[in-house]
């Protein structure tokens, strides 16, 4: 008779809900998260400049862009779509909030997208 330590319990619940998760609304979900991530870090959100850092912004892009490029076959168009749609504003704002822009081609994730001009 062994009962499960309650911090425990906690783990194997989580377990057991994300195995219930369709892949695709896990590559989702993280595309989403990415997105906001480089949204906030891009001065894109209320706060503005308060959580501006333009470094850390293109790392969260070129993310982003990787792990479209990498699920693009194995989700639906009609998730993918509004996904590109969004990176590549992204894109665009990142191109527009450097002082000194990145040669077309050389932006973050571009090496997934191609280049992006603004």
């Amino acid at each position: 008779m062994s009962e499960t330590p309650p911090e425990n319990a906690d783990f194997d619940e989580m377990t057991r809900d994300i195995a219930e998760v369709p892949a695709v609304e896990v590559i989702v979900t993280v595309a989403v998260n990415l997105m906001s991530a480089a949204a906030v870090k891009l001065g894109l959100t209320e706060e503005g400049d308060k959580f501006k850092d333009l470094d850390e912004a293109r790392k969260l892009v070129h993310a982003l862009a990787g792990l479209l490029d990498a699920s693009a076959t194995e989700i639906s168009s009609f998730h993918a779509a509004p996904l590109r749609d969004g990176l590549k504003s992204l894109q665009l704002a990142f191109r527009e909030a450097s002082l000194v822009p990145d040669q077309p081609g050389q932006g973050p994730g571009e090496k997934y997208t191609g280049p992006v001009y603004g």
